[in-house]
């Protein structure tokens, strides 16, 4: 069995947890990442070499690293890079094409990035490959209560381990969610388990223009450029005929919103979800409280409450209310303000860097360079640049000159000067950066050499 495992979530749901550049499948909300947690179970039924991650070039390098931080060599040619996001059927397709020319003919799973999922599970979904020859098969979840949240799938005849799908429903209201676990609906998981071969006959039968647009070329540019948008549902499990459904009776969440997230999280004897945040609740239940460990939240009289605070946003609304949170979203969008976009820490493929204190003409910033890597061979037009190390050794290339700098000290880089920050040793390496100039922003960077292909 080969894994898909579909990685280019937007970020909006939990924000300001997650942002655009640093959606939620990425975030550790525990010891490890959902996508980490993801590729996991992926492991307990494909080899490394058989998972297929489609994602786009933002969130390329958090795949690498967090497969990386696993202790998995990944196969470069098994990253798919979308150049815009289509939707799910469109995603799908490119990579069952890729498994397709690497393997031939294959079982392949189908898997969101960011649910979560029993992990005994998987051998349910394994098992279900007896049905992928002759279906399509999605797998629905035993609902626990009713949820407007989700789709709902009904069981029809017996085909053995599962049923065929007499019906998809679309999310309801709370009276018909009510109505529909009477009925014996399950939950619509967004998982499947399909043969290549019958996936591509479906494809054509039913979304003939995506069809056509993968058969047109193999520049995935061009591809995309004339697929339409569309989900699998829409575009083949609704028309279909045969369509499979597999009951799933296992814990399972697609963290949604907020709302669901509490769901995930041990409560104290006030239902109240506090994480590592030091809080003081008096006369208050049902919260989720998010903070900085250093931070102190106390909350009175508050009740049902989603509380977020990060470095540069705070969030404050009812539990029930989460789900309008993409609103706030779309409003920083259309403002540009790329707190929509960013966290105040930023992930590159070299480490990170957290933004400290910014105003138009001066940024400080701490950036942390893992071992062995190196930031681009770089020039700004606009700023200069004075680093001082905090721990670890730095090595730092200014024009044609390498040197070497330790704790406690500092070099200063004038504006228009090639430079490179490397660090050669073993443990992480920590600078203060000040940026002064004219503008301090991202885009005044001209990279000249760079060992991960930004360009």
């Amino acid at each position: 069995m080969k894994s898909i495992i579909l990685a280019g979530g937007s970020g909006t749901r939990l924000w300001p947890l997650s942002r655009e550049k640093y959606p939620k499948q990425f975030l550790k909300l525990k010891e490890t990442s959902l996508f980490q947690d993801t590729v996991s179970r992926c492991l307990e039924v494909s080899d490394i070499t058989e998972i297929f991650v489609v994602t786009n070039e933002a969130q390329k390098f958090f795949v690498l690293g967090q497969i990386e931080e696993l202790g998995y060599d990944f196969p470069a040619e098994n990253l798919l890079l979308e150049p815009e996001g289509k939707n799910t059927l469109p995603a799908i397709c490119f990579g069952m094409r890729e498994i397709e020319k690497k393997f031939g003919r294959s079982n392949v799973g189908v898997f969101s990035s960011d649910h979560v999922l029993d992990g005994k599970a998987m051998a349910t979904i394994a098992k279900a490959g007896e049905l992928a020859s002759d279906h399509l098969v999605t797998f629905g979840i035993v609902p626990v209560s009713p949820q407007t949240g989700y789709g709902y799938i009904k069981p029809a005849e017996s085909l053995g381990m599962g049923h065929r799908v007499s019906e998809f429903r679309e999310k309801p209201d709370l009276e018909k969610a009510q109505q529909y676990i009477k009925e014996g609906c399950l939950w619509n998981s967004g998982m499947f388990l399909m043969n290549s071969e019958l996936f591509f006959e479906e494809l054509r039968r039913h979304s003939p223009e995506v069809f056509e647009a993968f058969e047109s070329s193999d520049d995935i540019n061009e591809i995309y450029s004339k697929t339409p948008d569309i989900s699998i549902d829409y575009g083949i499990m609704e028309k279909s005929d045969r369509v499979a459904v597999v009951r799933l009776d296992h814990k399972w969440n697609d963290l949604g919103n907020f709302d669901a997230l509490y769901e995930e999280f041990v409560k104290d004897a006030n239902a109240n979800v506090v994480d590592e945040t030091e809080g003081i609740l008096i006369n208050s239940s049902g919260n989720l409280v998010h903070s900085r460990p250093d931070k102190l939240v106390c909350l009175v009289d508050i009740e049902d409450t989603v509380v977020v605070d990060t470095p540069d946003a705070l969030l404050v609304c009812p539990r029930k209310s989460s789900g309008k949170i993409r609103e706030v979203v779309q409003r920083l969008k259309e403002q540009k303000d790329e707190r929509a976009v960013l966290h105040q820490t930023v992930y590159r493929p070299w480490g990170t860097y957290t933004v400290m204190e910014s105003s138009p003409t001066h940024k400080i910033k701490n950036i942390i360079v893992l071992p062995g890597k190196s930031l681009s061979l770089q020039l700004h037009h606009h700023r200069s640049e004075h680093w001082v190390v905090v721990t670890g050794m730095a090595c730092v290339q200014v024009e044609k000159e390498r040197f070497f700098l330790r704790q406690g000290e500092s070099t200063f880089i004038k504006a228009g000067m090639k430079h490179r920050l490397s660090n050669p040793g073993k443990i992480p390496l920590e600078i203060i950066e000040v940026q002064l100039g004219e503008r301090v922003d991202e885009d005044d960077i001209v990279r000249f050499d760079d060992e991960y292909g930004r360009e």
